[in-house]
Formats: C-alpha cells, structure tokens, sequence
C-alpha cells in the first residue's frame, strides 16, 4: 500500500465515524448534538422516521467512491433509493460542503452540522425523511 494510500485509510476511517454520527444524530436527536451533556429523553425527537441500517452502509459506499473518484479523476454517478437512508446522504452532501452550495445555512461548522441534525425530518425544514427533489444532486422519476 502506498503512503498516499494509507494516508487516505486513515482519514477515510474518521470521515466514516463523522458521517456515521451525523447520520444517527439526524435520526434520533432533536438538541444536545454535541453532547455537551448527559444524554436525556428530552434531547430525543419523539418520533423516528428513518432507518439507522441503512446509513452506514451508504455511508461506507459513497466515501469509498468518492476515493475511487479521486484516485483515477474519474466521473461517476451514485444510485441510492428514495427511502430512508436520507440522513447518509445528508450527511455526505453536508461533508462535501455541496449542501452549502443550495443551502447557506447548513455551513461546515458546529452552527451547520447543528441545523442540519435539527432539520431533519422536522417539520417545516428542508429535509424530510426520505430523499425529495430538495436534496441536492437527487433525480428522481417515476
């Protein structure tokens, strides 16, 4: 393996972690996103809507085409299904700073990832809880 290689590993293992957090954060927390305190019911939304199985996996995948993309400058297309797995593609879109891009508020700091983790699935915010024509990048048909 090369030293760039094990280089990207490396970042791509706490990339991981990140987007993986971000993804349950979305799903489950309503305030408290950086667990400045203990845990309580009150930092919990009341009502899921999303799947944590699905986000990992996602997450897992694109990170790793993104790398692909990297590595050979190539251009390539993800397909993920419209259903739950939202808060993966959250997640990465708000990586990659390509929510920014649409949408100001959701910028690369605590205040942004904040927002991004309150929005999802709350009512009268971007993001539903599953991909919609308001999520960058999607395409979605009948």
């Amino acid at each position: 393996m090369s030293k760039t290689d094990a280089r990207v590993l490396s970042w791509m293992k706490k990339y991981l972690r990140l987007a993986d957090y971000l993804g349950v954060a979305q799903l489950y927390l309503k305030e408290n996103f950086f667990l400045e305190k203990e845990l309580a019911a009150e930092h919990f939304k009341p009502r899921i809507l999303g799947h944590w199985g699905t986000v990992p996996g996602l997450n897992f995948i694109y990170a790793n085409l993104n790398y692909l993309v990297w590595k050979h400058k190539t251009d390539m297309m993800l397909i993920v299904g419209p259903g739950h797995g939202a808060p993966s593609v959250l997640a990465n879109l708000f990586l990659e700073k390509t929510l920014r891009e649409f949408y100001p508020e959701y910028t690369l700091d605590g205040r942004g990832m904040g927002q991004l983790v309150h929005d999802f699935s709350w009512p009268y915010s971007h993001f539903p809880s599953h991909v919609t024509p308001s999520v960058p990048g999607s395409i979605l048909g009948l």
